[in-house]
């Protein structure tokens, strides 16, 4: 990413990798929606929790392990959800509903 006048420029050859197609939706994973704000994931979940009111109640939604497993396999860049360390599953944020993050607080 590179800077002009204090505002962050993301190319679309950034994003484009990153949009998936999951339950009829396209989605983005919480890690790479927050590698994208340059953050880390716990961050992200954390100012989505914290700030109800600027998200809808559908924002976001857990896979299932078997959607996991597709994602981890199809997906190059996912490798490292094969061996996450938590056990969890990661949500997936819509993608037309990313926009409303702003800056993680």
């Amino acid at each position: 990413m590179s800077k002009q006048e204090g505002t962050e420029v993301v190319l679309v050859d950034q994003i484009e990798p990153c949009i998936l197609l999951i339950r009829g939706q396209r989605v983005m994973l919480d890690a790479d929606l927050a590698n994208l704000y340059g953050t880390t994931t716990k961050v992200l979940n954390q100012a989505v929790k914290r700030n109800p009111e600027r998200f809808p109640g559908d924002f976001r939604f857990p896979l299932t392990e078997a959607e996991k497993q597709e994602v981890v396999t199809n997906c190059d860049h996912l490798a490292r959800l094969s061996v996450q360390r938590s056990g969890g599953l990661r949500l997936c944020c819509k993608r037309l509903c990313c926009n409303r993050i702003g800056c993680p607080t």
